[in-house]
């Protein structure tokens, strides 16, 4: 089983939208090591989620809600999450100046 070892996806949303950092690939499954969440600007707030099969936000799929982020301050959240094809992480802040960052593998 081949593995890449990569960035699996970086955004910086509009405020308050919710947005597609990464889908898994048909025919892949994938292992999230590390998210990063970069406040570039003032104190807010952040969402992540992954929607099993691309499925429609729900509440069950929140890992984070509306965690505050201090300004000009960076978390990072150690994941280890597993996740099959057309997975997808979403993310969410509270304002335009947060970027997100997710390293992992992918496995074919």
């Amino acid at each position: 089983m081949p593995s890449d070892y990569k960035v699996l996806g970086q955004s910086a949303p509009a405020a308050n939208t919710d947005t597609t950092l990464y889908t898994v690939p048909s025919g892949r499954s994938a292992v999230t090591s590390t998210l990063s969440i970069c406040n570039r600007g003032v104190s807010t707030t952040f969402r992540v989620a992954v929607r099993p099969a691309g499925a429609g936000i729900a509440n069950q799929h929140y890992l984070v809600f509306d965690a505050a982020i201090n300004a000009n301050d960076s978390v990072f959240l150690t994941l280890g999450a597993t996740l099959a094809a057309t997975d997808v992480v979403t993310v969410r802040a509270g304002t335009a100046d947060v970027s997100f960052s997710l390293f992992g593998t992918e496995v074919t």
